[in-house]
């Protein structure tokens, strides 16, 4: 089934006519649960990796002997699936509850080393030929694969994400990886994404307000300022210019720093938005992102369907150089 953003609420540039000079596009990519397969564009579905060559691994020290096993995460999330989708008195039993709350417990990997190994967790990966707003890899490369440490425990504050990005030629893949090694436990829940098959849509996208003009962006918000007696009035930032969701390409959102440079480390060019990782599919709010398919009685977590959580329930936005789609990637979190 395809998914189809709505109309936005009002024609935005018919109120700033200048926001036509800095329009551009983004592809939803609208995950939602299935059965991928390697040839597919995907979240949380296998890869199309060559089996002779190494799984990626996390080899920064930090803990990675105590978590809770991916095989009781993905059994905790059928059995709350079944639970909801009853239409008598739907919710887990009590029989079911005990089940989940033995399912939730952490278990110790004994004897694992901080500096061992760690398969990194596959988080996605996206074809050229499915998604409109993914550049060309290095090398002509039209297979972007996408990897995290299932352990958020890097960097100088110890809870940052690692990640890693792969690009490859799909032609090229002969014999594919069957069995890819995963890790004994997780650090959360969130780190593992439930298999989802994708809907990429390409619509509409406008710059986050703080990176335009100063004068322009004084003006939306003094006619959003106009409209706070309205019950649910339209904003520019929640419904006119970045859609929420997972995503490729289009303007990456500030919404919880102020904007900071996002420059190539290598040659210091202004990096291009390549993937935002969302939490949710769209917010509480007006909802007015939400795809007309999606719309009406929905189901359970219909708006977190690939059950990834990016820090306290936000976005993982990812760069990449537009100079050199080789150069390495950097990345954000709102």
């Amino acid at each position: 089934m395809t998914r189809t953003t709505p109309p936005r609420p009002l024609d935005v540039e018919a109120l700033f006519p200048e926001l036509g000079g800095f329009r551009g596009t983004t592809t939803r990519l609208h995950p939602r649960p299935g059965v991928p397969g390697p040839s597919d564009s995907s979240v949380g579905g296998p890869l199309l990796w060559p089996a002779g060559e190494p799984w990626p691994v996390c080899g920064e020290a930090h803990g990675r002997g105590r978590g809770r096993r991916p095989a009781d995460i993905r059994r905790s999330r059928r059995i709350l699936a079944i639970a909801w989708a009853r239409e008598q008195a739907p919710g887990p039993t009590d029989e079911e509850r005990e089940l989940l709350g033995a399912l939730r417990r952490e278990h110790r990997i004994p004897g694992a080393d901080e500096s061992d190994p760690l398969p990194m967790v596959g988080l996605a990966q996206l074809y050229r030929r499915d998604v409109p707003d993914l550049p060309a890899g290095p090398g002509d490369c039209d297979l972007l694969q996408v990897f995290w440490c299932p352990f958020a425990a890097h960097g100088p504050g110890r809870y940052d994400l690692a990640l890693h990005l792969r690009w490859r030629r799909s032609w090229e893949v002969g014999e594919v990886l069957a069995a890819p090694p995963q890790p004994s436990v997780v650090g959360a829940d969130g780190f593992l994404p439930e298999p989802c098959v994708l809907h990429p849509e390409q619509v509409v996208t406008y710059p986050f307000a703080g990176l335009l003009p100063e004068e322009l962006c004084a003006r939306i918000d003094a006619w959003e300022d106009s409209l706070e007696d309205e019950a649910e009035p339209p904003g520019y930032q929640y419904d006119l210019s970045i859609p929420p969701g997972w995503r490729v390409g289009g303007f990456a959102s500030w919404h919880a720093t102020d904007p900071y440079p996002m420059d190539c480390l290598t040659c210091a060019a202004p990096m291009d938005l390549l993937l935002t990782v969302d939490t949710t599919e769209w917010d509480g709010g007006s909802g007015s992102w939400t795809p007309l398919e999606d719309r009406g009685p929905s189901g359970h977590g219909c708006a977190t369907p690939t059950e990834v959580t990016v820090g306290r329930w936000g976005e993982l936005n990812v760069f990449a150089c537009p100079r050199d789609p080789g150069h390495p990637h950097r990345w954000s979190i709102q």
